[in-house]
């Protein structure tokens, strides 16, 4: 994918895919709560947009209505959105890492998962 940077109304887009699988404008259209669904005009074209940044492609068309996948996996957009915030900080975890400790979102459930990954890390590191 040329341009890997998603927007966070086209994550949107390719979350509503990721859940349902292929699916057409109008099933992606439909998967927006009806409270703030953007027009269909808009989605279509959003759609048209992420096919030519490579992360949704045509996969078939029934009638009228072409369907689309998404070919860029939901882990790999979280990890590209982890590394451009990493980026803004220089490349340094502290930061975030103390945000999510004072805005309380870091668990002790996180910790542990946290610790058990640094000495899986650091078994690797040693062979």
């Amino acid at each position: 994918m040329a341009d890997r940077r998603l927007t966070p109304f086209e994550l949107r887009i390719m979350d509503a895919l990721w859940t349902r699988g292929a699916s057409s404008v109008r099933e992606i259209h439909e998967a927006f709560p009806d409270r703030d669904r953007p027009a269909y005009t808009t989605i279509q074209t959003m759609v048209y947009r992420l096919e030519a940044k490579g992360a949704v492609r045509r996969v078939k068309k029934i009638g009228n209505a072409h369907i689309f996948e998404a070919t860029v996996s939901r882990s790999s957009a979280a990890q590209r959105l982890i590394d451009d915030v990493l980026e803004f900080f220089g490349g340094r975890s502290l930061p975030v890492v103390a945000h999510l400790i004072d805005a309380g979102r870091l668990t002790a459930e996180d910790v542990e998962q946290a610790e058990h990954l640094l000495r899986q890390f650091r078994k690797k590191q040693k062979l």
